[in-house]
């Protein structure tokens, strides 16, 4: 079987580790991964969520925090704060700083995003095949109003520096219009048994995926069942503040509007926790087949049974 992934950081990451755990050794696994994430730090490129699922299934992940390096130390980062250069509200840890510099390294003697990240693969061995959505530059920004007025932030800073706090106004994927996707996305698409949408945020990850030209309209014509998980349990985010997101594109933070969101003409199959039970008839009267399953990624045996419930349901859609 081949299954395509389309996938944020941390929630795409762990339900990654449960889908691995769930499917046979004969079975492939394509991640696109969202990038829109990316920001460039102390001169280098950095990739947080390529690297939180590279990371998570490659045993490197500090599992408390759900990204960065165990057994992390902060050296470089003190310095750095000593030479009054920042930004200091965004964490690298030394052994993160290591990945950041050979992708630099390699993007700066000609290597495209995609060849760098299957590099990075060889040491850590995930398991999957671990694609970008795009060899060119997207940055999601979030448009906001503070003390500064009306303006547009990156949303590392809007995420981690302000931990949303400000109303998100709108969410913009500066680059994504133009950007192609990388080589491999589309075939694997047109290719796949399978695509899932793991519970990852999805307006500034599935979404920004979503938004490179060519990714949606690949996903609408596959002949592949196309399931998604719903990343809302109960009327809030599992994790993160994907509730501040989705309200800048209007839609509600509820395990029904989401799949609405996404449309019948995307998604054939969605997942719903089983304290959104009451989701399921509106969801299919959307013309999307819903079913209610435990969602909370507790351990990787519950994750497993979360990616066997959304390839079951795969096939019980399939067209």
């Amino acid at each position: 079987m081949r299954i395509v992934a389309l996938a944020g950081g941390i929630g795409g990451a762990r339900f990654l580790r449960g889908l691995l755990a769930a499917v046979g050794p004969q079975d492939e696994i394509t991640v696109i991964g969202n990038t829109g994430d990316d920001i460039h730090l102390y001169g280098l490129k950095v990739c947080p969520d390529l690297d939180t699922v590279m990371y998570t299934l490659g045993g490197g992940i500090h599992e408390e925090q759900g990204w960065g390096r165990t057994d992390e130390t902060w050296s470089i980062k003190a310095e750095m704060k000593e030479y009054g250069v920042g930004p200091e509200w965004f964490g690298l840890g030394d052994r993160d700083f290591a990945t950041h510099l050979v992708r630099s390294q390699m993007l700066t003697a000609g290597y495209t995003l995609s060849q760098v990240t299957e590099a990075l693969c060889v040491r850590w061995k995930p398991g999957v095949r671990l694609l970008p959505m795009s060899d060119d530059r997207v940055e999601t920004h979030v448009r906001i109003t503070d003390e500064q007025g009306s303006r547009a932030v990156h949303f590392q800073e809007y995420w981690v520096r302000l931990h949303a706090a400000v109303d998100a106004e709108a969410i913009i994927p500066v680059g994504a219009d133009t950007a192609k996707p990388a080589p491999g996305v589309l075939e694997a698409i047109a290719d796949a048994d399978v695509i899932l949408f793991p519970p990852s945020n999805p307006v500034v990850s599935i979404g920004t995926i979503l938004a490179v030209p060519g990714i949606r309209e690949a996903v609408a014509a596959a002949p592949a069942p196309v399931v998604g998980l719903s990343p809302i349990i109960g009327g809030a985010p599992v994790r993160g503040m994907a509730d501040k997101v989705l309200a800048a594109v209007g839609v509600e933070a509820t395990a029904e509007a989401v799949a609405l969101n996404y449309g019948a003409e995307l998604v054939d199959g969605w997942l719903v926790d089983t304290a959104d039970e009451g989701a399921v008839a509106a969801v299919e009267a959307g013309g999307i087949a819903c079913r209610a399953v435990p969602l909370l990624m507790t351990d990787v045996g519950a994750t497993a049974e979360m990616a066997r419930a959304a390839l079951a349901l795969a096939e019980q859609v399939r067209k």
